[in-house]
């Protein structure tokens, strides 16, 4: 696993890319999201961001594939996909 430097979060603060052992991901429909930001709170690894176009993106090198943001996002706007799937 690489290690990438994220600070200025904290002294030392590392992220670990733990995305490469998911088995499923989320997609996220831009379209049906309120960008309500509760995905953002919910996600147990940080992996998910809000851009300058206050959209929400999900950065998939860290994202385990939990599916907590799938469960809590409340316009069901985000759905998991088994891994490699088209």
């Amino acid at each position: 696993m690489s290690k990438e430097y994220i600070g200025p979060v904290g002294e030392g603060l590392y992220a670990v890319r733990t995305g490469d052992w998911r088995t499923r991901r989320p997609l996220m429909d831009q379209k049906t999201c309120r960008r309500c930001g509760i995905c953002l709170m919910y996600c147990p690894v940080n992996a998910i961001s809000r851009g300058a176009d206050e959209a929400y993106s999900i950065g998939l090198e860290y994202c385990k594939g939990c599916g907590v943001c799938a469960a809590e996002c409340p316009a069901k706007a985000i759905a998991m996909e088994k891994e490699g799937a088209k």
